[in-house]
């Protein structure tokens, strides 16, 4: 993190690091009816990893959320090299995961990755809010445990 805090500011000036990662830290919560559906697709062992083009700061994501009680940081670009809407990001993560293309369901809130995902041969779902992803999912047969209480 101190490499990308080095180049928070394009300038170079110097800031409070610890403030600024108090301050991201405190701002980050689930979207609404987001942890529920992760929790359902946990519940029925369906694999969940995040593809995302956030910097090493994902690590404050997963310190605040424990988003990997839900899901891998397997394919960050940070780690990987590669970033959406790169058709190479999304077939490294077929590779990797040893995946018909067809199996994954891609789903972002940018319409450019989904299409990056579609043309790898992806499912992609565009994320508005959790009722409407979760009615997608549904409609690709994805099934959904009942929730109690996801914390």
């Amino acid at each position: 993190m101190n490499e990308l805090a080095k180049k928070f500011f394009n300038d170079g000036r110097s800031f409070d690091l610890e403030g600024l990662k108090a301050c991201m830290v405190r701002a980050y919560e689930y979207i609404d009816g987001v942890e529920d559906i992760l929790y359902s697709l946990k519940q029925n062992n369906y694999e969940v990893h995040a593809f995302t083009n956030y910097p090493v700061w994902y690590q404050l994501v997963e310190e605040k959320l424990k988003l990997s009680k839900y899901l891998s940081w397997t394919f960050c670009s940070c780690t990987v090299g590669k970033r959406k809407p790169s058709p190479d990001f999304y077939l490294h993560a077929v590779d990797h995961l040893n995946v018909d293309p067809a199996s994954c369901i891609f789903i972002d809130d940018r319409m450019t990755n989904i299409e990056a995902a579609l043309s790898v041969g992806m499912v992609g779902l565009q994320f508005k809010n959790a009722e409407v992803l979760k009615k997608d999912l549904c409609s690709l047969g994805v099934e959904f445990a009942p929730v109690h209480e996801a914390n």
